[in-house]
C-alpha cells in the first residue's frame, strides 16, 4: 500500500474478498438511500446548506473556515431558517 501526501494511505485494490467488496457495495447504496430520506424529511438542511453557500458566494470571504464558524454559530440563524419553512410551506 503506497504512502500518500500527508501521510494517507492508497487504496489497497486486494485487500478484500469479492464477497466483502459486494457487501462493501451494498452498505454504500444503503447508506445513500438512507441519507437520502432524511435529506428530503429535513428540509431545515437544504435551506442551510443553500443559505451558507448563497451567503459565500455573494461575500467571497478569504477565510472559508473563519465565515462558516461566523455563518453557522450566528444567533439568528435559527429564526432565519424557522421563516424560510414557514414561506416554503405557504407556497406549496
Amino acid at each position: 500500500m503506497a504512502t500518500l501526501e500527508g501521510g494517507l494511505l492508497g487504496s489497497d485494490p486486494g485487500a478484500l474478498s469479492p464477497a466483502q467488496l459486494e457487501q462493501l457495495r451494498n452498505f454504500k447504496i444503503q447508506t445513500r438511500i438512507a441519507n437520502e430520506k432524511y435529506l428530503r424529511t429535513h428540509k431545515e438542511v437544504d435551506l442551510l446548506i443553500s443559505g451558507f453557500f448563497r451567503e459565500m458566494f455573494l461575500q467571497r470571504p478569504d477565510n472559508i473556515r473563519e465565515f462558516a464558524a461566523e455563518y453557522f454559530t450566528d444567533p439568528r440563524l435559527h429564526n432565519k431558517i424557522h421563516r424560510q419553512l414557514i414561506k416554503e410551506k405557504k407556497e406549496a
